[in-house]
């Protein structure tokens, strides 16, 4: 897991009429928030903000915050990001303000590795999941969960609870939820099809 930096500025003043001058100065309006503090209203440039997710990493980037008085130090994940629809800007951000030494849940993307079989024999790869919930210790988060769908057939499935997890880190999905599949008839049953 990638560590990032970023400068924080503490605002005083909240509401939209800040929130878009905020913006039009290419500042992105944010709170910070965490287990035993009451939330901070904060404005990061958006060029910092940028940079603290740049990386496999991405939103899931550990980020120690620089300024902002007495978050000056603090490690934080970005929780959730807000974008303007039409230009594809981010408009706010939420900081989880987080403790090293505590359990986080965490949605962590899934990588796909090799070609399937099945895919190689006419059979139409089904990504059903594309993120996955975690939950391990800040310095554990994984940048992705890798499956490797080589042997992967028709008409078959990898579950939850077969792929391969770095070490401190646990899946809460269901673990006998389809994540990845091969979807089409096998060989054989084709062909009982056309002889029939």
């Amino acid at each position: 897991m990638q560590q990032k930096q970023m400068n924080v500025e503490l605002r005083s003043k909240t509401g939209k009429g800040i929130s878009r001058q905020l913006r039009r100065e290419e500042m992105v309006p944010g709170v910070v928030y965490g287990k035993g503090m009451d939330p901070v209203a904060v404005s990061i440039k958006y060029r910092d903000l940028m940079a603290a997710m740049a990386g496999d990493g991405g939103q899931n980037n550990l980020i120690t915050l620089v300024g902002g008085g007495s978050l000056d130090q603090s490690m934080a994940i970005i929780a959730d990001l807000q974008r303007d629809v039409l230009k594809g800007t981010y408009k706010h951000v939420d900081l989880h303000r987080i403790n090293m030494n505590e359990k986080l849940r965490i949605t962590v993307p899934v990588i796909l590795k090799g070609t399937a079989v099945g895919v190689k024999e006419g059979g139409l790869l089904d990504l059903a999941h594309h993120e996955l919930h975690v939950e391990c210790l800040p310095g554990k988060i994984p940048d992705h969960l890798e499956i490797d769908i080589t042997e992967l057939k028709i008409a078959h499935s990898i579950h939850v609870n077969e792929i391969v997890l770095p070490e401190g880190v646990k899946i809460l999905d269901n673990p006998k939820t389809p994540v990845v599949s091969v979807l089409g008839r096998a060989k054989e049953e084709a062909d009982a099809v056309e002889t029939a």
